[in-house]
């Protein structure tokens, strides 16, 4: 019986773990006999997010060449480095006709600089690329088997072959190993929102629950109505550019160069809160100039191994946002004293000195810092950074709108000004924590939250149109601590924020503009549920737990499953993402390349002694046999 890997998900992480397998192998595996079957509805390389089928209005968030698929020598790691491009590189090696690939792919690939936010489609184009390279440099003993279905189910004793069932298929496949690499995921309503669910459908109303925007049915969202969207993050951009550009709206440029809104006539009016009442900051619009700052420096393998020697449970807030905060305020003022020392009233040496000293967020470290650094704007706030309407009250709506419209300005203004290149080094300093914090685990989601909005916004051209709409009344801003109620005797939505004390909007259709929380115990996913049912463990906050070394599923007693793995953004060792920066230490790198390495060592030590090494560093394409390529999705 030939050894058999499953593979359940086949977009970004199933592909990066393919290409890890492939340079793993011939040291580890040779060139014996292997069945590796990819399970996923969605064609590979991109799966459901970053499939060709979206609109091409909607972009990447990241530049192009802030985007690779491949390893290098900052990843720690025991598996060999394959270099490969970078999602630019990639689009000059095709516009030079160096790569051939789909005839298809949009024209605006000739125009991708590494500066540009590529369209989703060119990023699906570049993942079926890697997808397709990474299997042809599997040795050719393995032969890859494609499933367009949905896994439905997993079972087998530990010690023995597992069971995978696809969905519509009366036959399970037989597995040594099984490894979930699902992605984002769909899940069942939290309380609070069914019952605006249910609200809505007894008053004929239009909800839209939380959903991958462009999967998300926005066709009762009527024209001219008002439609109140929860959420501030990278869902309402996407939402707010389906609902003007995709309707046939268009911009202009108006007499200072600024974007003017054309309407279609066809938009709603969007009436947008969350939390923090504001978008996620612009991404930076310049790249770092000079040496780097040595990170990570208070939060780094020692202080994580502390933490996790530690009795009890790790708290985040207490004892990991102490020295994070001490993280990204070191790289900052590193910055600020090497790159612009005008602005500060010390030397680097007696100041980083005093600062390693200090203990974090104490006052002892703040008068440091305000004795160090005389313009307050220079200093590193985390906290009025978390939440700048703090304390903001206007007198009425449209005083709200002058205000975010000119907090939305002064941050484009900052973002893109290397006058202000601490906010860079501290966005190497969030990457930096990043990669520590997967080793701690489940560490609640408020820190991926302010990992997002400090680090993950939007383009500055989209948050210019967004200035646009708000200009032209289609977009209005309801401020901070957004909260949204059902009214049962007017039959409709309300909702209304701290910044405008007593001001509230009324309308018959509320989106949650955000990602379902990537819970096992609501997701609708059935295998994940059925593993979580069948014992798998799960965290405080509702992940899936998971062994740090390499990935392998834990039961509730603490053990790892010798035959189950699982990667993403639904275990509690999830990364920042399925691809990355370049040279930057990637942790889902990392995880890909140890969780590669423990199923080739895992087959060799059922296969007897190793079979000899390929010589070869990318072999042949291998047989590649799509068993079910033509099955519809489901």
């Amino acid at each position: 019986m030939r050894p058999a890997v499953v593979i359940v998900g086949a977009g970004p992480r199933g592909t990066g773990l393919v290409e890890r397998i492939a340079a793993n192998a011939p040291e580890l595996y040779g060139g014996g006999p292997l069945d590796l079957h990819l399970i996923d509805p969605y064609p590979p390389g991109g799966g459901r997010i970053w499939r060709r089928d979206q609109s091409p209005l909607l972009w990447m968030n990241s530049t192009a060449e802030d985007v690779t698929m491949f390893t290098d020598e900052t990843v720690e790691q025991e598996g060999p480095v394959r270099n490969g491009p970078s999602l630019a590189e990639w689009a000059g090696r095709v516009w030079s006709g160096e790569i051939r690939t789909d005839p298809e792919l949009p024209a605006e690939i000739s125009e991708l600089g590494p500066q540009a936010f590529a369209g989703r489609q060119v990023q699906s184009a570049y993942l079926e690329w890697v997808y397709e390279q990474s299997v042809a440099a599997l040795p050719p003993g393995v032969t890859v088997h494609e499933h367009r279905r949905r896994a439905v189910r997993v079972a087998g004793p530990r010690d023995g072959r597992q069971q995978v069932w696809l969905e519509g298929s009366p036959t399970p496949l037989a597995a040594d190993l099984v490894v979930l690499a699902l992605g984002h995921l769909d899940a069942q309503l939290p309380p609070d929102q069914r019952a605006l669910a249910a609200f809505a459908e007894r008053h004929r109303l239009a909800y839209v629950p939380a959903d991958f925007t462009a999967d998300a049915d926005l066709d009762g969202l009527a024209p001219g109505e008002p439609v109140i969207v929860r959420g501030f993050g990278l869902a309402f951009v996407d939402l707010m550019v389906l609902l003007t550009e995709g309707r046939g709206g268009s911009y202009g440029t108006g007499p200072g160069g600024e974007p003017v809104y054309r309407p279609s006539g066809k938009e709603p009016v969007l009436h947008v809160g969350s939390r923090r009442g504001v978008p996620y900051h612009s991404k930076l619009g310049y790249t770092w100039q000079g040496e780097r700052p040595p990170l990570p420096r208070f939060l780094g393998p020692a202080q994580v191994d502390e933490l996790l020697a530690g009795p009890g449970r790790i708290d985040f807030r207490r004892d990991v946002w102490p020295l994070v905060n001490k993280e990204l305020g070191f790289a900052h003022y590193y910055r600020l004293f090497t790159a612009h020392p005008e602005r500060v009233r010390a030397e680097w040496t007696a100041f980083e000195e005093k600062y390693a000293a200090a203990e974090p967020l104490s006052a002892e470290l703040r008068a440091l810092v305000a004795a160090a650094v005389p313009d307050p704007a220079d200093r590193l706030d985390l906290d009025a950074l978390d939440r700048p309407l703090a304390g903001l009250r206007y007198p009425g709506t449209d005083a709200l709108q002058d205000g975010l419209r000119g907090y939305i300005e002064a941050d484009l203004a900052r973002r893109h000004d290397p006058a202000h290149s601490p906010d860079l080094a501290v966005f190497l300093a969030l990457l930096s924590v990043y990669g520590q914090l997967v080793r701690i685990g489940d560490h609640g989601p408020w820190w991926h939250g302010f990992f997002s909005y400090l680090a993950s916004g939007p383009p500055g051209p989209r948050l210019r149109q967004l200035l646009a709409l708000s200009r032209a009344g289609v977009v209005r801003f309801l401020g901070a601590n957004t909260t949204v109620t059902a009214d049962p005797e007017r039959g409709v939505f309300r909702a209304g924020g701290d910044s405008v004390p007593g001001a509230f909007v009324e309308a018959r259709a509320l989106v949650e503009a955000r990602l379902p929380e990537p819970t096992v115990a609501a997701t609708k996913d059935t295998l994940l549920r059925a593993l979580y049912d069948d014992g798998a463990a799960s965290t405080a906050t509702g992940l899936l737990a998971v062994d740090p070394l390499d990935s392998r599923v834990l039961d509730r007693a603490g053990r790892p499953h010798p035959r189950r793995f699982a990667l993403g953004p639904y275990t509690d060792a999830r990364s920042a993402g399925a691809f990355a920066r370049p040279r930057t230490n990637a942790p889902s790198f990392r995880q890909n390349d140890a969780t590669a390495r423990a199923l080739l060592r895992f087959l060799r030590e059922r296969a007897g002694p190793a079979p000899a090494r390929c010589a070869a560093p990318a072999p042949p394409v291998p047989a590649h046999a799509p068993e079910d390529s033509h099955a519809p999705d489901q």
